[in-house]
């Protein structure tokens, strides 16, 4: 698959989409609490979707998935499968929203601290979210995709952790994955040049222990082989003349973006 450039008129088409996306995270915040299951969530989140924005959402039957969002609760790295279990006090979790709008796709993902969370849980989420930004810092015309993905890997990795390789970030737009692939681990000048006009998803998935992971028996649900923790935080970038837009920047982040940088917040 070639790299998409997108024109003006697709990029405000994206600028849409993301935006959509980023609002049903924060609609479904003050649902995120002990005693609600993640079906509720994912049931929420579709009518939501649905009735109130008049999207699609993206995962739904996307090969075989059989529900609107992704909920990944502690050792679970990405693409859980929201279901009956109540979220309890002291557990992290990853709630993945994906729209579709006029064709075009706006794909966001953030951690929430359900309750009471031990420092081990708070701590791991704020620097995944901390090599996010970090990432997102690195676009512009002319970087490489190594340089986003070795200030990923630097950050997490100066605090202990480790970054999960299986997975990636991915090219957006008329298409849920398009090239080019956004690694979160590598070397500073390695890879693909990057061009205004291009938009893609970073999304680091950060563990507490080893970066290994496995694939549960319904063929989605990545864990974390020594069961440690994972925190997961996405965004689709657009890159543009002079660096990078967030497409799916939340109101509680833009106090953050000043003159197109992203601070790390927290």
């Amino acid at each position: 698959m070639s790299i998409s450039i997108k024109t003006p008129d697709e990029i405000e088409k994206m600028r849409t989409a993301g935006r959509l996306a980023a609002e049903v995270l924060e609609m479904i915040d003050p649902y995120v609490i002990p005693g609600v299951s993640t079906e509720e969530l994912d049931r929420i989140c579709h009518e939501y979707m649905v009735n109130v924005q008049d999207v699609i959402p993206a995962p739904l039957n996307y090969k075989g998935f059989p529900k609107s969002i992704c909920t990944s609760v502690n050792h679970t790295v990405c693409h859980g499968i929201p279901g009956p279990k109540k979220l309890k006090s002291g557990d992290i979790v990853n709630v993945d929203i994906t729209v579709i709008k006029d064709g075009y796709h706006g794909d966001t993902s953030r951690m929430f601290l359900v309750g009471d969370v031990p420092i081990r849980g708070s701590r791991l989420s704020r620097v995944c979210q901390e090599a996010l930004y970090l990432g997102i810092n690195q676009v512009k015309p002319g970087a490489r995709v190594g340089d986003i993905g070795h200030a990923v890997q630097q950050h997490a990795e100066s605090h202990g952790y480790s970054v999960v390789q299986e997975f990636c970030g991915h090219g957006i737009g008329r298409e849920f994955h398009e090239d080019p692939q956004i690694l979160h681990y590598g070397k500073v000048g390695d890879g693909l040049s990057l061009e205004a006009g291009m938009t893609f998803t970073i999304e680091p998935m950060i563990n507490q222990g080893k970066r290994h992971v496995k694939i549960l028996p319904d063929g989605w649900t990545a864990v974390t082989k020594d069961r440690g923790l994972s925190a997961q935080w996405e965004h689709t970038i657009l890159v543009t003349e002079t660096g990078f837009e967030v497409l799916t920047l939340r109101q509680q982040e833009r106090a953050s973006l000043e003159d197109g940088y992203l601070k790390i917040l927290g």
